[in-house]
Parts: C-alpha cells; structure tokens; sequence
C-alpha cells in the first residue's frame, strides 16, 4: 500500500521518522499528553494558529504512528493504541458526559477534526484492506444476510470462549467487567445519533431497540445500571471510562468505527449491518459470561447484565434481520451489499477485540498469581 505521509499536512522527514522512532513508546505517551493539555485549550484554532509550537511534538507522533500502524504493516501495538485513544478522545465529544461544562469548549474545532480525519482516513482504508469488498458486491444480499445471522445466534465455540467458560478465575472476571463497563456503562449512545430524520418502520424499530437499552426512560431498568451494579458487587468503580487505561486498542477501535458509522450518514447500512450482527450474536458471548459466573458461584447480583441481554437480545437479533436489516436491503437494491460490509466488519473487528481482552484477562491473572 503506498504510504499517504507525502499528502499530510503534519508530514515527517525521513530523519524525523528515524528520530522517533528511537523510542516511540515513551513518545506516545507524551504526546498523547500534549493532545489532553491541547483539548481543553479556550479557543484551540486560534491559539494553535498564534503558537504551533504547542502541537509540535504531538503532529510529529501522530505521523509516525500513522506510517507504522496502517502503512510498513509492522503491527505495532503502541501505535494502534495511541491513534484509537486519540481518536476517542475526541469522537467521545459528540455525547454529553455530564461533567464540567469546559471539557466541550472545543467539540467544533477545525483542528480536531483534521486531526480525526487524518486518522480515519488511513486507519479505515487499512481495515476494508482485510475485506474482500468486490466478493460482497456480487452476492444475494437477502440470503447472505439470513445465513450469517442463522450461523452466528448459535456459534462453535472459540478457543477464546471455552478459556471464558472453563478456565478463567474470579479476578479474571473483574478484569472482563473492568474492560466491558468502557461500554457496558454507556451502552446504546452511540445508536442515538442515527436516529433523528424521516419515519418510516425502520425508524421505529431502531427506536424500540434504543428505548429497551434505556430500560423505556427509566434509570433503574437501564442496562448500564445493571453493568453498574455487576461493578457495585465487587467494591470497582461505576463512573464512565473508570478503567479507561486497561482498554485494548482493538476495543477502542470498535467503538471510534461505531462513532464513525453514526457520525456519517452515508454509512447508515454499514452500520444498520453492524448492528444487526452485534445484536444476533450477543447473547452467545454473555451465555459465556454467564456460564463463567455461574461456575464461580457469583450472586444474582454479578451476572445479572448477561441474563438480561441473553433475553432482550434474542428479540432484537430478530428485530434487526427481519425489520432493519432485510427491508433496508429492498429499499436499497443497488447499495444494500453495505449491510453485508458492515455485519462482516463488525464481526471481523468484534473477533478481534474479544481475543484481545481475552489476552488481557491471561495477563491479569498471571500477575495476580505473581503477586
């Protein structure tokens, strides 16, 4: 894939590359911490425009880890991880966290925004690179659909899900709930920013899924209530993004590709695909989540999420294929194999994250048996 370095606007020299790369780890770090400070800047474009020496080292980073994440195919996870948390950064400023009032000073700047394209652009092209985007073009939308919700509602075993069941410990356990509260505990938002515009039975079936996820407007019935009280049982901590730190790049990079879908409307049947395959195979994960804390002998209490997804999900599966996913496909004859784009690259990326955290989970435990 030819590098797209030459057309940035925070482009390096060779010797610049070289120069970072001599430790990039502690770069990342730093520069990250140069892009925190950068987010609560009043007036960010202005100030940047008088002293561009104050996003210096963050653009000579953010170059690099370009080049090695999505360009020499090198796999580096430090670059993966610092490019989804900048992005983040700045996706989560289209929702409304309830804290200071100043955090959101400049959720319209121009910069962060040349800042999330720059890596949406590379980081995107490198994910559809893993798919065979032609193949999908030519199928039977409709069928293609059917038969991937039919085969994932009841999947084999992974090597990854028999580890859940079988294997993983009680401090295990905190470590998947640390991870999953990063969106147990604000589940459904990002669904919220697609679904203003005309009605239609579509519409108001992705209403119905987003009313249930809220519990129908009624906070003890939410489902981030219960991850939260799943947190409660074990004395961690409920607040959004507690265990921000512990989150695996690839997870972070399911939810900025979520923001993305939503953000765009364009893409409204990738993500109406993604989220078709998000809610038919939920609850064969959470029946391994559940199997897990049953084997434990954790309270009600601890797994009581998984039993209420395993059920609602069931229904929403259902309501996504026969009422989002097919009739978007005859409203949409010559687009529609989008929806099958986006069910397989949610899969695609949903498998990874969950090797990922499973992978976390092995370390987290290894150390605890250290300790």
């Amino acid at each position: 894939m030819q590098s797209k370095l030459s057309t940035s606007p925070f482009a390096l020299t060779a010797e610049g590359v070289k120069q970072i790369r001599v430790n990039k780890a502690t770069n990342y770090h730093l520069a990250e911490q140069q892009f925190i400070e950068l987010l609560v800047i009043d007036n960010l474009d202005k100030k940047l425009d008088q002293e561009p020496a104050l996003k210096s080292e963050f653009e000579r980073t953010l170059s690099i880890a370009i080049d090695v994440a999505y360009q020499n195919g090198s796999g580096d996870r430090a670059a993966h991880r610092f490019l989804q948390r900048v992005l983040y950064r700045i996706n989560r400023l289209n929702l409304f966290w309830y804290d200071d009032l100043r955090h959101y000073t400049n959720e319209r700047s121009l910069y962060l925004y040349k800042v999330r394209d720059l890596i949406e652009a590379a980081w995107q092209e490198w994910e559809l690179a893993q798919i065979n985007v032609a193949a999908l073009q030519q199928l039977d939308v409709k069928q293609a659909l059917i038969e991937r919700c039919a085969y994932d509602l009841d999947p084999p075993l992974s090597d990854e899900s028999r580890y859940i069941r079988e294997q993983m410990s009680e401090a295990g356990y905190r470590h998947l709930l640390a991870i999953g509260s990063f969106d147990g505990l604000v589940e459904g938002s990002r669904l919220s920013r697609i679904l203003g515009g005309a009605a239609n039975e579509v519409q108001c079936t992705l209403v119905r899924v987003l009313l249930e996820e809220y519990g129908n407007g009624r906070f003890s019935r939410k489902h981030s209530t219960f991850f939260a009280q799943m947190l409660d049982e074990f004395g961690m901590n409920t607040e959004p993004e507690g265990y921000f730190d512990l989150v695996p790049w690839e997870v972070l990079a399911c939810a900025n590709h979520n923001f993305l879908m939503t953000e765009c409307k364009r893409h409204f049947l990738r993500y109406c695909g993604g989220l078709t395959y998000f809610e038919v195979a939920g609850p064969a994960a959470y029946r391994n989540y559940l199997t897990v804390a049953q084997r434990l002998g954790l309270s009600d209490a601890a797994m009581g999420y998984w039993e209420l997804h395993i059920r609602e999900d069931e229904r929403h599966g259902r309501w996504m294929l026969d009422d989002v996913a097919l009739p978007l496909a005859q409203m949409y004859p010559e687009d529609a194999w989008e929806l099958v784009l986006g069910y397989d690259q949610e899969k695609l990326m949903g498998d990874r994250a969950a090797k990922a955290v499973v992978e976390a989970i092995r370390e987290a435990e290894q150390s605890t048996v250290c300790a």
